[in-house]
């Protein structure tokens, strides 16, 4: 299960900004990766994985501006054709996670 997190924060004024980047900071310390400028995205081994993740984006979304967080199988992600320029690129496989109890 992959969870992206798409945005679009406002950045006009310094407070805006560090707004945002405090949210950038939270879904990087949560586990996501930059998938392009404003998506972020992670592995999650199982739905109730995700499920852990979106409450905890959903707990640092910013006041204004617009988030949008989806759910995709890996297999739906391995579907993606990836194009640096004209060059087709391979999607990023899951790391392996190791859960310690």
């Amino acid at each position: 299960m992959w969870v992206l997190v798409f945005f679009d924060l406002p950045t006009d004024t310094a407070t805006d900004r560090k707004v945002a980047t405090r949210f950038r900071k939270d879904l990087l310390d949560d586990g996501f990766t930059m998938f392009q400028f404003s998506i972020y995205m992670r592995f999650c081994a199982s739905r109730e994985n995700a499920d852990v993740h979106i409450k905890r984006t959903k707990r640092a979304l910013p006041k204004q501006g617009k988030v949008c967080i989806m759910q995709i199988t890996d297999k739906q992600f391995g579907m993606i054709e990836l194009f640096h320029g004209q060059k087709v690129v391979e999607p990023e496989k899951p790391s392996q996670q190791l859960e310690l109890f």
